[in-house]
C-alpha cells in the first residue's frame, strides 16, 4: 500500500512537472502584440516604412501588423485606430494623418502610443519617431545654396502647410536661404500632388523669375514634377526635395541633379518597432527618437537606390 502511494506521488509529480513546463512555455512562447496606423499606402515612401516596420516585427519577436485606411483622410484613419485600440494591442504606433487625429488618441490611455514620421502635441504620447522636420528644411536649404552664389534667386514651392511636416520644412528652408545670402523670390505652399498642379507652378516661377538658380520643394511628390518641367525646359538648376525616394536618386546618379537630402523611413519604421520593445520591456526611452537625415549625393546615390528597389521589388 506504501508502494503504490509512493507510486501516485511520483505519477503526480511528474504530471506537475509537464503541466508546469507547458505553462512556462506558452507564456515564453507568447509574443507581444504591436499593431501600427499609417496614413497611407499609395507611395514608395510608405512602402519603404512598411519593410522596416516588418524587419523590426522579425528581429525583435514582435506579433505585429500594419493597417493603412482604405482611404487617405482623417476620419478614416481615426475609425481604424478605434477598431485597433479594441483589439487591445500591446503598443500602438501610429503616422497621425494631421492633428485632428489628436483627440482620439488621447482618449487611448492604457496603451503606450507612440508616433512615427509625424509628430503631435498630445499628453500620452510616449515616444515620437522620426525626422526633426524644421532641422530637415534648414538642411536643405542650406544644401542648395552650397551649389550657388550670395544674392542668387531661388524658390520654395511646398504642399498644404497645415501639415506640420511640410510647415516646418518650409520654414526651416527659408530660413537657412536668408542666412546664406539667397534671395527667395518666390515663395508657393497649398500645391497638392497633382503634377499638372506642380507644373503650373514651377512654369509661373520661370515665367515670372526667368533667372531662378535652384528650388527647395516639401516633399518629392512636388520636386520630381519640377525637375521635369526643368527638363523640358532645357535647364539643369538644382531642385531639392527632401524625401530622397528612388525617382530623385536617379537623377543623382546620372547627374542630372547635384544631391538631395533625405529622410531614413525604413530606419524611422524599424527604430519605431525597436522602441515599441523597449517600452514594453520597462526601459526608459527618449522622448524623440531621431531617425535621422542623410545629403545624398552621386558617390552614394546608387548604393540607396539598389536598396530601396530591393525593397520595393
Amino acid at each position: 500500500m506504501l508502494k503504490k502511494g509512493k507510486s501516485i506521488l511520483v505519477i503526480v509529480a511528474v504530471i506537475s512537472v509537464i503541466v508546469l513546463s507547458f505553462i512556462s512555455v506558452s507564456f515564453a512562447d507568447k509574443k507581444p502584440k504591436v499593431v501600427v496606423v499609417l496614413k497611407a499606402a499609395d507611395s514608395q515612401y510608405w512602402e519603404i516604412m512598411k519593410a522596416g516596420i516588418e524587419k523590426g516585427f522579425k528581429d525583435f519577436g514582435i506579433d505585429g501588423k500594419v493597417l493603412v485606411p482604405k482611404e487617405a483622410s482623417p476620419k478614416e484613419q481615426v475609425e481604424l485606430l478605434k477598431q485597433t485600440y479594441n483589439e487591445k494591442p500591446d503598443i500602438i504606433i501610429t503616422a497621425p494623418y494631421n492633428s485632428s487625429v489628436g483627440p482620439i488618441l488621447e482618449t487611448f490611455t492604457d496603451i503606450p502610443i507612440l508616433l512615427v514620421d509625424t509628430n503631435l502635441t498630445i499628453k500620452n504620447k510616449t515616444a515620437y519617431i522620426g525626422t526633426d522636420n524644421n532641422d530637415l528644411g534648414k538642411k536643405a536649404g542650406a544644401f542648395l545654396a552650397s551649389q550657388l552664389q550670395p544674392g542668387d534667386k531661388v524658390a520654395i514651392i511646398g504642399g498644404d502647410i497645415s501639415f506640420s511636416v511640410f510647415r516646418e520644412r518650409v520654414d526651416g528652408a527659408s530660413q537657412s536661404l536668408k542666412n546664406a545670402g539667397m534671395e527667395i523670390a518666390y515663395t508657393k505652399t497649398g500645391i497638392p500632388d497633382d503634377p499638372k498642379e506642380v507644373q503650373k507652378a514651377i512654369s509661373m516661377v520661370l515665367r515670372d523669375h526667368p533667372d531662378i538658380k535652384g528650388v527647395v520643394t516639401s516633399h518629392d511628390t512636388i520636386a520630381l514634377p519640377v525637375v521635369k518641367e526643368l527638363e523640358k525646359q532645357g535647364l539643369l538648376i538644382p531642385v531639392i526635395g527632401p524625401d530622397g525616394l528612388t525617382e530623385m536618386l536617379k537623377f543623382i546618379a546620372d547627374e542630372t541633379l547635384p544631391g538631395t537630402m533625405a529622410q531614413n523611413p525604413y530606419d524611422m519604421g524599424y527604430l519605431s518597432v525597436e522602441t515599441a520593445m523597449k517600452v514594453i520591456k520597462g526601459e526608459n526611452i527618449e522622448p524623440f527618437v531621431d531617425s535621422g537625415v542623410d545629403i545624398i549625393i552621386k558617390e552614394n546615390a546608387l548604393q540607396r537606390l539598389n536598396f530601396y528597389e530591393k525593397i520595393l521589388k
